[in-house]
């Protein structure tokens, strides 16, 4: 049995950038079918974002569709193209400390309010000399899942 004191419940959302938000719109939303629920602007995370869904109630995943304010400043949200995982997470304060004690590198920015409301992090896609392990190459935002989501994922998993 494993001393890991949280559990990764599922996909919250994946983010794409482009330089053209309006054409990821035109491909996610208006093409695929995917719903509009949101919008987000950070000046210091240089993102234009909207956020569209699939899926419903707490189960639904969502789709960033990310444009940079300026694309010459950093971050650059639309390099690479798919710029990160979310993770639904059932405990993000306990996540964290215990990841940090097992040497992950976590980018700057700690925990705090994220574009959709929840509690956020995320996990450097590189390693450091301090902290030796990162997302492989990956951008992984954990995300603080509230008590209707962690009770949606129990029940499915009791029921299967």
């Amino acid at each position: 049995m494993s001393d890991r004191p949280f559990h990764v419940l599922g996909i919250h959302h994946i983010a794409v950038g482009g330089l053209d938000k309006l054409a990821l719109r035109k491909l996610w939303v208006e093409t695929l079918g995917l719903t509009l629920t949101g919008d987000f602007q950070s000046e210091a995370e240089n993102v234009d974002e909207d956020m569209a869904a699939c899926g419903r109630g707490p189960l639904k995943v969502e789709v960033d569709l990310m444009q940079p304010l300026d694309p010459e400043k950093r971050p650059k949200v639309h390099e690479p193209a798919l710029n990160h995982v979310g993770l639904w997470i059932d405990d993000l304060h306990a996540a964290v400390a215990w990841l940090e004690g097992k040497g992950m590198r976590f980018a700057p920015g700690g925990i705090r309010s994220g574009a959709s409301g929840h509690e956020v992090c995320f996990i450097h896609p590189k390693g450091s000399a301090d902290s030796p392990i990162g997302g492989e190459g990956v951008l992984i935002e954990l995300v603080q899942a509230p008590p209707e989501v962690v009770t949606a994922f129990e029940t499915i998993a009791a029921a299967v």
